[in-house]
């Protein structure tokens, strides 16, 4: 695989494949498709869980099936590790929430100082789902995309909550569960970077592709640094990470 490298594990080089297998939150992003790819070099064996939640980007449940699809048939070393996909309806979150990503309300930032894309319990919830799934299925390895170098004012996306929730989901349920999170200290550049080091051009020309960051769902464009309307946060972030990467290259 042509500049593949071995993936990293909370920060550190992990050079041969965990004998375990794992179960990837994915969602059809950048960050969860990259996460994707890092679980597949890690781990013996990965599936995949995403979550209907009503979301106004909803174009990326789509862009998993693309995804995970290509994968399969473009890096054969990763083909056969990439097991079962399941879709959870959790359409009463969007119901329950009156946020920018679940309605067509402005994205901006509250008196709080959170901003209106904020889904209140969206990642519990998810990380939940995934280790009822995980018990069930023998899968104690979670990886999940979240960041907080990009830190968009999402609790939910800290180290400290998702570590805190790796406690209470053990505790809980009496099974020791790993929640891995390769992205946490890494930027949207550094996201690219590590998408090379684990797949080389193949792997970042899939991602740029297929993936999808833009809140407002809009894919009728393929800028330099992927689908997107180019405006909203998400899609910032996207492309000034694409090209500090990009110019980092040249």
């Amino acid at each position: 695989m042509r500049g593949a490298k071995p993936a990293s594990w909370a920060g550190e080089a992990v050079t041969m494949p965990i004998r375990e297998p794992a179960l990837v939150l994915f969602s059809g992003g950048q960050d969860s498709a990259t996460c994707l790819a890092w679980a597949l070099g890690a781990f013996d064996r990965v599936e995949t869980i995403g979550f209907d939640y009503g979301q106004r980007h909803r174009v990326e449940l789509a862009c998993r099936d693309r995804l995970a699809e290509r994968l399969r048939r473009e890096f054969p070393g990763w083909g056969p590790k990439l097991g079962a996909d399941r879709i959870v309806d959790l359409s009463v979150l969007g119901q329950i929430s009156e946020t920018a990503l679940t309605s067509d309300a402005a994205i901006a930032f509250t008196e709080s100082g959170l901003p209106t894309t904020f889904v209140p319990g969206r990642n519990l919830l998810f990380f939940a789902f995934a280790a009822a799934i995980g018990y069930r299925r023998g899968l104690r390895h979670l990886v999940g995309g979240m960041c907080e170098t990009d830190y968009a004012g999402y609790p939910d996306c800290r180290d400290d909550a998702l570590k805190a929730l790796q406690v209470a989901l053990t505790l809980g349920m009496n099974k020791r569960f790993v929640i891995h999170t390769p992205l946490m200290w890494r930027d949207k550049r550094a996201t690219w970077q590590l998408a090379y080091e684990l797949g080389g051009d193949a792997l970042v020309e899939l991602i740029r592709e297929e993936s999808h960051s833009c809140y407002l769902g809009e894919r009728s464009v393929l800028h330099d640094w992927g689908y997107g309307c180019g405006t909203c946060p998400a899609c910032e972030l996207r492309r000034n990470g694409w090209e500090a990467f990009a110019s980092a290259r040249s």
